[in-house]
């Protein structure tokens, strides 16, 4: 489908737009153009209900998350609103009898933001604007002040009556002029974020620092053209011109840092081409949309384009970088007949293709989906600091306005730039910024290892976990047998037993026969002849050999065979049928096959002192097979999902965290239910859903990094609530008592907030 282009940003020094134009009313209502970014779903009473994702533009701080979120709850038919600032994402639940998507983006836009599509380029052009802004207004603040610092230097260098009046009064003018485009351009989104704020009767993070400016600026000014008045004579434009500049300055650097965060989840979200070579029945080719394909076509993808989707490979063979997908970090050899992912990056040659799944159905979209739901998620420990932000600020203000008053009374020369260091050096930016950064942090450096997290809150769960629950088939095991034994009458050749046995197995698609067959080499399976093949569903296969002797081989009653009392794991018989009583006979017992880093994960977390058990649906003797070759002494066996549900509930009474691990359809309501889930990328797409970690990989391994990541974050985020708070709480009484000066307030207050972001970027590496 072409992208397409809607007009909405806003001229460079121009307040937003509030209102749409009929054409992009339209471009955006249009279902073609939402397709990219929303989801229909069908609502209890049979009517069509909307999820939209948008891309924010001109949030600042923390609190433009619950400004958005308010303003797109006031429009008539919004269910639901979610909006994460770190990410600039939002999600809307919304009804389309009632309203439209231009109805949303204009409520961002009344609120003071722009909001695009998710996936439109407008989105894209967007952020590149903004971010080339905010390197003018920076620009623009630090050649200012360095002129402004140049004007003042005098005035702290020479002595009293060093310089004429007239020459002193020129200087003030020339900061005050050069204060101008700092203040009118540069410092422009503090008050346009403060303006915001109280429209909407909320005290926002920008409040005090426009405030601050404007104080300052006042103040100054008044001292510059009346240096006899209430304000004294003292003049502040190069304190101002320098904590605009570095809060600026730590403003970019975060963005910037934020942007490295999220880049990967990013380039999955774009991963796909906007157009591909569709070969014609004829043989003809021709450039068509991706969102044209469907299911058959045959499409040739080039060397370093992405699979446009799902596929089967029909000609040529090749590599595939599957790295972003499923975690794999080496290339993968597709051969002619291997399937391919779509958003997987062809490496070695051309290949040719044949579509097998398009669109929502493809494994890309569905970890796109995944991936949406992780970047509007708004978790509880930005939530708490949200809620904290607020009143700080309003504290702030009353602090500011006493101290103002105090010193009025100590040294009324003082009073005001003791009030805006006060106002300054307290916004709670580090506070605010302290987890998202973070969480996005860790949650793109899982999702370059292939591991998802669609919940953030979970990160701070699982950082908490004390009992971990496993499913076995399909999770701790892979899904399929091995064989583990083989008995045979004594005296005879075993491995004469195992060809027969195997070639015999090679006409059979059941499990145990693959599974002997594959632990045959091939060319003894092949040199021993069957002909009369025969397979009884649900017994096994009968066939004659040279001799013309009659064989079987499957369950122990087809076979004519008394299974052991004790026998525990599967097997299959292999006896001739020749009338005798107890025919000789060999049997051939099968282990499921643990996954690798089964094992490894496992002992890890037993080293974390985290309880282990193992839940599953299957038989007795196998589950305890399972359990005693993995070392775990806590094994349900025969559980059904009401079972487990059960066994979770009782351990959350008990006042566990339970992290569950599965990948089943029938593991849905457990995943639901525990602490934290997490469910294996190979699994059912319900397991999927339901689950609030997806291993893309299914490498079990994962598991524990993920752990480990979690466990890192929840100690930076710490750190950085330690930090934020012991910087105000050493900071504030130094500008209390007159010891911080205003451009020092705006410095601490820029360097604060890199502290945290940098220290969350530890995550990323």
């Amino acid at each position: 489908m072409p992208a397409t282009t809607l007009t909405l940003a806003a001229p460079a020094l121009a307040p937003p737009p509030t209102e749409l134009s009929g054409r992009q009313r339209v471009a955006l209502d249009d279902d073609t153009a939402l397709a990219a970014c929303t989801t229909w779903q069908e609502a209890a009473d049979g009517r069509r209900e909307a999820r939209t994702r948008l891309v924010l533009q001109g949030l600042h701080c923390a609190a433009c998350a619950g400004l958005i979120e308010a303003a797109l709850g006031r429009v008539d038919g919004v269910h639901a609103a979610r909006v994460n600032g770190a990410s600039e994402r939002a999600e809307v639940d919304w009804d389309p009898d009632r309203t439209r998507a231009s109805a949303l983006i204009e409520a961002v836009q009344r609120a003071g933001y722009q909001a695009y599509l998710a996936d439109a380029e407008d989105a894209l052009r967007a952020r590149q604007a903004e971010s080339r802004q905010a390197l003018w207004r920076l620009f623009v603040a630090a050649f200012c002040m360095m002129q402004v610092m140049m004007a003042a230097a005098p005035g702290y260098f020479a002595a009293p009556g060093d310089i004429a009046p007239d020459l002193a009064a020129l200087l003030r003018w020339s900061a005050w002029v050069l204060t101008l485009p700092v203040l009118l351009f540069s410092a422009r989104p503090f008050f346009s974020g403060a303006w915001q704020s109280l429209r909407q009767r909320r005290i926002g993070m920008d409040v005090p620092v426009a405030l601050g400016i404007a104080v300052t600026f006042v103040a100054s000014s008044a001292a510059s053209f009346d240096p006899g008045g209430v304000f004294g004579h003292e003049v502040y434009f190069d304190s101002l011109t320098m904590f605009v500049c570095f809060l600026l300055a730590g403003r970019w650097l975060e963005a910037r840092s934020s942007e490295r965060s999220t880049r990967s989840l990013d380039a999955l979200l774009r991963r796909l081409p906007d157009s591909v070579e569709r070969l014609a029945a004829d043989g003809s080719v021709a450039w068509v949309p991706a969102a044209r394909l469907a299911a058959g076509d045959r499409v040739r993808v080039a060397v370093g384009q992405a699979f446009p989707a799902d596929g089967r490979l029909i000609e040529g063979r090749t590599q595939a970088d599957e790295s972003l997908l499923t975690g794999e970090s080496r290339p993968l050899v597709r051969d002619v007949g291997d399937a391919v992912i779509a958003g997987s990056l062809n490496l070695g040659a051309p290949v040719l293709i044949q579509v097998t799944q398009v669109g929502h159905g493809t494994r890309h979209q569905q970890i796109v989906a995944l991936m949406q739901r992780a970047l509007t998620e708004r978790p509880s420990t930005v939530r708490w600091a949200d809620r904290v932000a607020a009143p700080f600020v309003g504290g702030v203000l009353l602090l500011a306005a006493a101290a103002f008053g105090v010193w009025m009374h100590i040294d009324p020369s003082r009073a005001v730039w003791v009030a805006v260091s006060i106002l300054i050096v307290t916004c709670p930016c580090a506070l605010s910024l302290a987890a998202p950064s973070a969480l996005i942090a860790a949650t793109g450096a899982l999702a370059r290892r292939g591991v998802l997290v669609q919940r953030l809150d979970a990160l701070e769960t699982l950082a908490q976990i004390d009992v971990a629950c496993f499913d076995k088939t399909g999770t701790l095991t892979e899904d399929r047998l091995a064989l583990a034994q083989v008995v045979w009458p004594d005296g005879d050749d075993l491995p004469a037993w195992q060809r027969r046995a195997a070639a015999l197995a090679a006409h059979s698609r059941h499990p145990l026969s693959q599974a002997l067959v594959r632990a045959t080499p091939s060319e003894d399976a092949a040199s021993w002849p069957w002909h009369g093949v025969r397979e009884q569903a649900g017994q096994g296969l009968e066939a004659f050999d040279a001799d013309g002797r009659r064989w079987r081989l499957g369950s122990a009653a087809w076979v004519g065979v008394v299974p052991p009392t004790d026998l525990a794991r599967p097997a299959v018989w292999l006896a001739p049928q020749d009338g005798a009583a107890v025919p000789p006979h060999a049997r051939f017992e099968f282990d499921e096959v643990l996954r690798p880093d089964a094992a490894g994960l496992l002992q890890s977390l037993r080293e974390q002192g985290i309880r282990l058990r193992l839940l599953s649906g299957d038989r007795a003797g196998a589950v305890q097979a399972v359990a005693q070759r993995l070392g775990l002494a806590d094994a349900q066996h025969d559980a059904t999902p009401q079972d487990k549900l059960a066994c979770l509930r009782a351990l959350q009474r008990q006042g566990h965290r339970v992290l569950m691990v599965g990948d089943g359809l029938n593991d849905g309501p457990v995943l639901a239910q525990a602490d934290v889930s997490v469910a294996l990328g190979h699994g059912a797409a319900l397991a999927q859903q339901r689950a609030d970690i997806v291993v893309l990989g299914s490498r079990l391994g994962e598991i524990a990094h993920a752990r480990g990541v979690a466990r890192r974050c929840a100690g930076i985020v710490r750190q950085n609530l330690a930090w934020a708070a012991g910087y105000n709480a050493v900071c504030v009484p130094l500008a209390l008592l007159g010891w911080l000066p205003p451009w020092a307030a705006g410095l601490g207050m820029a360097l604060s907030s890199l502290v945290v972001v940098g220290n969350a970027l530890r995550l990323a590496r």
